[in-house]
């Protein structure tokens, strides 16, 4: 069986609860990061994703220039705009549980916690991976059992 430590991804970048939104900012566009586990104390305290920022930003809001947009979020800690709702997995957990978290709570990433410790992050890009990888190899052997409709 599949376990989520097999499609994780283990380099994590993470924030604490009182670095700014600047900073998330510019990781978010150099390093074409979607996704923060934000920590406090070395804890799981929250996510902030791509779109928690953009409904902060207050530049696609009040149409500011970019420096004063840049200021302005300098001013913001990410605990402010962070998703406090933890959803998160263990590493040992099935992908298929955590496929079912994905959707059930649409959300885009699960922080993977060992022993409260982030161990990793599995995000719906990983598991849009693997089924790339899957239906690469259904085709290779002439596709798919048919499934049911969906309810």
């Amino acid at each position: 069986m599949l376990r989520v430590r097999d499609l994780m991804s283990r380099d994590v970048a993470t924030l604490d609860v009182n670095d700014t939104l600047d900073l998330a900012d510019d990781i978010m566009r150099l390093g074409r990061v979607r996704h923060f586990p934000i920590l406090d104390a070395g804890k799981v305290a929250g996510v902030l994703s791509q779109r928690d920022l953009f409904r902060a930003a207050s530049s696609s809001l009040l149409q500011l220039e970019y420096q004063t947009a840049r200021h302005w979020l300098a001013t913001v800690p990410v605990k402010a705009v962070m998703s406090t709702t933890i959803h998160a997995i263990g590493p040992d957990r099935p992908v298929r549980d955590a496929v079912d978290m994905l959707v059930e709570h649409k959300i885009g990433c699960l922080p993977v916690v060992e022993n409260d410790t982030l161990v990793g992050l599995l995000s719906e890009t990983d598991c849009l991976q693997y089924l790339s990888r899957l239906l690469a190899l259904a085709d290779e052997r002439q596709g798919l059992p048919e499934l049911p409709p969906a309810e």
